[in-house]
């Protein structure tokens, strides 16, 4: 895969991928017919994940700046690192498994995406992983929450820019097409 296409170092997809948004341009997407159901949705799961990851880099810095004690910042991390791990993974699975094979077959000429999404998704199971390593260590009391936040800080960034990435591919192919056999 070429370096740029590489999650932790594009700053977004190759511009040819994007043939769809000058038609269907984020500032209409909520007004368009095919918005309610699957597409609100799916929009609503992201921003389920953008806020569990600030959530807990948020936690982290709190926890770095004795604004929180120890013990909440680990209750928290609990229920809102699971829930992120969980989420992120069936959402991951449910989108290489089902969503992205029948896109393709709606916009053949942006397979190449759905293979870069594909891709991210084996990235972030490393991520992922990481994560999951780092949260047992402030759990356990073996890491201290400034490395936490380090990792969650950087884990976040990868995870806005494959959600956009995503959301900029596919809200147009589903505002298109409808979201018929997908559902």
């Amino acid at each position: 895969m070429e370096k740029t296409l590489d999650l932790t170092r594009r700053d977004g997809l190759p511009e040819a991928l994007y043939a769809l948004r000058a038609d269907y341009p984020r500032d209409t997407w909520q007004r368009h017919r095919n918005f309610d159901g699957l597409v609100a949705f799916w929009l609503d799961r992201h921003l389920m994940f953008r806020r569990l990851a600030e959530t807990l880099r948020q936690d982290a810095e709190a926890a770095v700046d004795g604004a929180i004690a120890p013990r909440q910042m680990q209750a928290r991390l609990t229920r809102f690192g699971g829930m992120l791990l969980q989420q992120l993974h069936g959402h991951h699975q449910i989108e290489d498994m089902h969503y992205f094979p029948k896109l393709v077959g709606y916009e053949a000429r942006l397979a190449r995406g759905f293979d870069i999404l594909d891709r991210d998704h084996h990235a972030m199971d490393g991520l992922l992983q990481r994560f999951s390593e780092s949260a047992t260590g402030v759990l356990q009391n073996r890491i201290e929450p400034g490395a936490f936040h380090a990792e969650i800080t950087g884990f976040e960034a990868l995870l806005l820019r494959h959600l956009e990435d995503e959301e900029d591919l596919i809200v147009p192919v589903l505002l298109k097409h409808g979201p018929q056999g997908l559902e």
